[in-house]
């Protein structure tokens, strides 16, 4: 008698789900550009089905793919959780790598590729989870809406923000989710520490447009809208915003201090940037969570050199901290000042949710059970995710992507920028911790 091949664990099959992702081009350019997340979502829908799922695949634009499915819980009369990740990727400038952005190599028990950090390192836990407990025939504790959602990387538009408004009964019955970036591990004071993401800035990305008087360049101009514009911009990219420490920030923050033994005093700006310092590689994300931020990224003006335009522009990246946004808008209204006016391009809310509750409970309990002796501690996010979306429907979303990461792992450093690659080991870790939260939670 033949023995059946044994069936692939989630531990087993992670890395290879990953890898086959990372080698599917899914750039977003923007404003609807790049390849599309079509290819990436028929493979996880295909994946989903071989396992006896029914998941329902569908575009908000040619190419714009999102796929979802819902898992039955043990006790479906208990409110479902949404778990879900995005199939889109920043682009990359293949030149600046040391492999090809797309190849899904691994190295040294490393996963590379565009993506192995933001996000389909976690869209690949999350699969082979949900792929193993379908094979078994095992329920989560109560349903399960799994979404992979396109278009996170430009806003949602035409992903998560879509299927809001166009597809809600998708999410019924859903209270929670539980999505990127958070659960993923920093060294303090010798310990390990995880942090779970519990609040993210609000996004704010704002035209400055200036209008003056078009002329000749050799003539005397006092209504120079390249000099309106360029006073603006410089005003508000060199502007010093305050330390503002919101309930999130204030709470991360005496827990490094319990950890490291540093002193925390919130009125002090230089004990605040030591506790920063301290989260070692995640201080990048931390340290722009502090205050608000608003960085020039764009200008557009003129078509000849002895033209003075009549119009100039600029983009600015503004992130804004939960619970403080209007006062935030009015300070930058006053820095553009009069002749300037802001338009809108693209807005987005603030989030900040408890770091209390049965699923909070729920996840500190399976990183501990993983990871004995560990902490967990709150943190705000310096960006956005697809829970902003989700918020919508009154879904309360947590960044929870576990992963133990070894201390010397510039990790937040990786997230859109050059040689982004995950340990193959730190993505079984995160499969086991997610299959155990969806057992208990």
């Amino acid at each position: 008698m033949t023995t059946p091949p044994s069936t692939p664990s989630a531990e087993d099959e992670v890395a290879r789900i990953c890898q086959d992702l990372l080698r599917i081009d899914t750039s977003n350019y923007g404003n609807n550009e790049g390849p599309g997340e079509r290819k990436a979502a028929e493979h996880v829908a295909e994946l989903l089905t071989e396992v006896g799922l029914e998941p329902e695949l569908f575009e908000s634009a040619p190419g714009r793919a999102s796929v979802v499915t819902r898992l039955e819980g043990a006790d479906p009369s208990r409110p479902a959780l949404v778990l879900h990740g995005h199939l889109d990727v920043v682009p990359a400038a293949a030149a600046d790598w040391a492999v090809d952005p797309f190849c899904g190599e691994e190295i040294d028990g490393l996963l590379w590729g565009r993506g192995a950090v933001d996000m389909k390192d976690m869209d690949a836990m999350i699969l082979s989870v949900v792929r193993q407990m379908a094979r078994e025939g095992r329920k989560p504790a109560r349903d399960v809406v799994v979404a992979m959602f396109a278009d996170e990387e430009a806003g949602g538009r035409y992903g998560a923000g879509w299927a809001v408004q166009h597809r809600p009964e998708l999410f019924d019955g859903a209270t929670e989710a539980i999505s990127e970036v958070g659960g993923f591990s920093v060294e303090l004071g010798g310990r390990r520490a995880y942090l779970l993401q519990t609040a993210e800035k609000g996004l704010a990305w704002l035209r400055l447009v200036a209008e003056g008087r078009a002329g000749h360049g050799s003539q005397v101009n006092a209504d120079n809208a390249v000099t309106q514009l360029a006073a603006a911009v410089a005003r508000i990219g060199q502007h010093a915003w305050p330390y503002t420490l919101t309930p999130t920030v204030d709470r991360l923050l005496r827990g490094v201090a319990d950890l490291t033994g540093l002193p925390f005093d919130p009125e002090d700006p230089a004990s605040v940037d030591a506790l920063v310092a301290a989260l070692g590689p995640a201080a990048r994300f931390v340290g722009a969570t502090v205050r608000h931020s608003s960085n020039p990224t764009q200008l557009d003006a003129g078509y000849k050199a002895n033209v003075i335009p009549g119009r100039a522009e600029a983009v600015v990246d503004v992130r804004l901290l939960p619970g403080h946004e209007d006062a935030g808008m009015a300070k930058l209204r006053e820095l553009a000042g009069p002749d300037v006016r802001i338009e809108p391009i693209h807005h987005d809310l603030a989030l900040e949710v408890p770091f209390e509750g049965d699923l909070v409970d729920a996840m500190v309990a399976a990183v501990h059970a993983e990871d004995p002796g560990a902490a967990v501690l709150p943190y705000t996010l310096s960006g956005g995710t697809d829970n902003k979306s989700l918020s919508r429907l009154g879904i309360t979303g947590y960044g929870f992507a576990p992963l133990r990461l070894p201390g010397d792992l510039d990790f937040a450093g990786m997230f859109h920028g050059v040689d982004e690659r995950v340990p193959i080991d730190a993505l079984r870790f995160g499969t086991r911790v997610l299959d155990r939260l969806l057992r208990t939670c």
